[in-house]
């Protein structure tokens, strides 16, 4: 099984990083050092291989190198399934984020059917305990994985409804002017809602973790009603446009939609459980995230988990590595201390990192 890995990695004024080059194993990778030295710029580096803003949710000109900020580039030598990809993706100041795909320029979306990344950070710790929004970029994430064209047909929805809002808190009320809106707010949204659902489906059905708790999993509107699809939602748009209007939005379809989980063994909502227990629940779904699509492209996805191991037991953390390692995916992982990953198996590769006069430096080990 050959999995997804980034083989060369080159950073050019990225974040806290002036430039960065690293030849990395396709195997487990720790990256460990004191808070702020650049651990966690790496992983973000990383993450935009994949599709989207990365793991901060960042806009290009925050990735700039401060003070100089001269723009940014990432450049990497990946292998996978398919065979192996040259990728750059940089951005000038005040400008978008550009791709290159070897050689030639690519769509975001391209970035998603050559490299398969997955990442676990602190911010995800709250996933259960803040706000719906959190939870359906989490399940995007998700459905991307799978299916790389979903962030184009999320982006498809978030339009047409833009578009709809903008009538209805004009207060237009001529029917002609939202029957082309909601006709393509019914197209999107059933592709982006059976994408959701398709995903939770494979991360459900991965046999559970020996050691990690199993999480059961479902897909609901914000009130707790069923989302509707197909005719049922454009009916529930046509009549629901006085409301709609009342309100200045439309109150109803996938933006709405909520992902709620039950620690299985238990029967105890995520949102109740203890914040150990919510750790293992989210590490317990990004290793079934892996695993099916291990199944189903051949290899495992490019994992990045920042400081995964603090708040693990030495038990789970030797048993998070096991499995990452039986897997066979390049994880590449950060930590404050060095003995965090002692329990590492052989072979596994290992980077210092350190503030050098406000320049990052990282050194093989």
């Amino acid at each position: 099984m050959t999995g997804f890995a980034v083989r060369h990695l080159a950073l050019s004024h990225f974040r806290s990083h002036r430039g960065l080059r690293l030849a990395l194993s396709p195997g487990l990778v720790a990256l460990h050092g004191p808070n702020g030295a650049g651990k966690t710029n790496v992983l973000e580096a990383l993450s935009l291989l994949s599709p989207g803003r990365g793991l901060r949710r960042a806009a290009p000109d925050e990735l700039s190198r401060r003070p100089e900020g001269l723009g940014w580039k990432v450049a990497a030598d990946l292998t996978g399934p398919d065979g192996a990809h040259e990728v750059e993706t940089w951005a000038e100041p005040g400008e978008g984020r550009q791709v290159r795909l070897n050689g030639k320029p690519a769509t975001q979306t391209a970035l998603g059917r050559v490299c398969r990344v997955l990442w676990l950070v602190p911010a995800m710790d709250r996933l259960w305990l803040d706000g719906a929004e959190g939870r359906r970029r989490y399940l995007d994430r998700v459905a991307m994985s799978f299916f790389p064209d979903h962030g184009e047909a999320v982006l498809a929805y978030d339009k047409a409804m833009r578009e709809r809002n903008r009538l209805l808190k004009d207060q237009v009320k001529d029917s002609h002017w939202y029957q082309a809106l909601e006709g393509q707010m019914v197209e999107a949204g059933d592709t982006v809602a059976a994408a959701r659902e398709a995903a939770v489906d494979r991360l459900v059905a991965v046999p559970a973790d020996p050691v990690f708790p199993r999480a059961e999993l479902a897909i609901e509107g914000s009130d707790g009603a069923n989302l509707p699809r197909g005719d049922a939602f454009a009916e529930a748009l046509r009549q629901g446009r006085r409301r709609d209007m009342a309100a200045g939005r439309t109150l109803i379809g996938p933006h709405r939609a909520d992902l709620t989980a039950i620690y299985a063994a238990k029967s105890t909502p995520a949102a109740q459980c203890s914040t150990g227990e919510q750790k293992a629940l989210l590490i317990s779904l990004i290793l079934a995230n892996a695993r099916a699509l291990a199944e189903d492209l051949g290899g495992p996805p490019v994992l990045l988990l920042d400081e995964v191991a603090a708040h693990l037991d030495p038990s789970r953390r030797a048993a998070l590595y096991a499995a990452l390692d039986q897997m066979g995916a390049q994880a590449v992982m950060t930590g404050t201390e060095a003995a965090l990953f002692d329990g590492l198996p052989a072979g596994a590769q290992r980077f210092a990192v350190a503030d050098r006069d406000g320049q990052s430096e990282v050194v093989a080990e």
